[in-house]
């Protein structure tokens, strides 16, 4: 009897340390989540402070060429202040951040930390002043479209050689609009908040035709994980599941709009070329789709400085 006893004390004894080795990676998944969120608000923080005092080399170009563009086409004024904003804090882009820093600091401690903590990861990635910079070379170019060639497009292939397409590089970017579903299951894209003024200059964006249609942008090229959230990333999936669910039954084919990478980026800084990694040992494969990408040979046709961007 005496046998059995100790077998059982040693048995309860193993599934007390089992239980509190558990418990003590939580802890610790907790722990390490708090102080990630720590160093994202810092880091947050810092490139708010960087825009402030004109240390974000693309936030000075976007600045510089709403400026140009105002004065050469005074009409579009409003339009313009709207999408320089993004040089700011009170812009979409640096507001998107936030807003996911403070959705984060709500649920940490509800499981899977894991995802949390990638989560945690590619935010304080996006908010590399470096990558940042990257991400506004979209209404940099949308600037550069509407100039009618008199302004350069940045990070990009020129107007020319791609063709047409003004506006095209802030489409799909939830920042900015989201795709709303009518009545007959067709998706268009609807520019929300102030950015509601660009439905008024930009013709109407279908998403089964933009989808195959789509042109190089660095947010669905490059950008897409770093700058969304996860439901933002669950609903472009969505979408494109039920889009191409209604292709088939049509009898039509439906072309991703993430399949491949566009052509045409050139000069973005390495770290946009680089696929998001976690820094924490942790983290495992999340939901997140990669949107990384190769280099591209750095002599392919690409538009450089202010002006002749034709």
């Amino acid at each position: 009897m005496s046998n059995i006893k100790a077998w059982k004390l040693i048995s309860l004894f193993c599934l007390f340390a089992v239980l509190m080795g558990c418990q003590s990676k939580e802890e610790q998944l907790q722990q390490t989540i708090q102080e990630s969120i720590k160093k994202a608000d810092t880091e947050l923080s810092q490139l708010g402070t960087a825009l402030d005092n004109g240390n974000v080399r693309n936030a000075v170009l976007l600045k510089e060429y709403g400026e140009l563009l105002k004065k050469q086409q005074p009409e579009l004024t409003k339009v313009v202040d709207v999408i320089t904003l993004d040089a700011t804090r009170r812009g979409a882009l640096y507001s998107g951040l936030t807003q996911r820093l403070k959705d984060i600091k709500g649920t940490y401690l509800i499981p899977p930390y894991e995802d949390t903590l990638h989560s945690i990861d590619l935010l304080r990635d996006a908010s590399k002043p470096t990558l940042f910079s990257d991400a506004l070379t979209d209404p940099i170019n949308m600037l550069a479209d509407m100039s009618k060639g008199t302004l350069a497009r940045v990070g990009a292939i020129s107007k020319q050689a791609e063709g047409e397409g003004v506006g095209n590089q802030m489409v799909g970017n939830p920042n900015y609009g989201n795709w709303q579903t009518n009545s007959n299951g067709i998706s268009f894209w609807q520019w929300y908040g102030m950015y509601r003024i660009l439905g008024d200059v930009f013709d109407r964006v279908e998403y089964g035709s933009w989808s195959k249609r789509r042109k190089y942008s660095y947010y669905n090229d490059y950008g897409r994980s770093r700058y969304s959230s996860p439901k933002q990333i669950k609903t472009q999936s969505a979408l494109e599941t039920r889009t191409r669910q209604t292709y088939q039954r049509q009898g039509k084919q439906f072309t991703s709009p993430y399949a491949s990478k566009k052509t045409g980026a050139s000069g973005l800084s390495r770290s946009s070329y680089t696929p998001p990694k976690s820094r924490s040992s942790y983290s495992r494969s999340s939901s997140y789709n990669n949107s990384s990408g190769s280099v591209r040979d750095s002599g392919s046709r690409t538009s450089r400085g202010v002006s002749r961007g034709k």
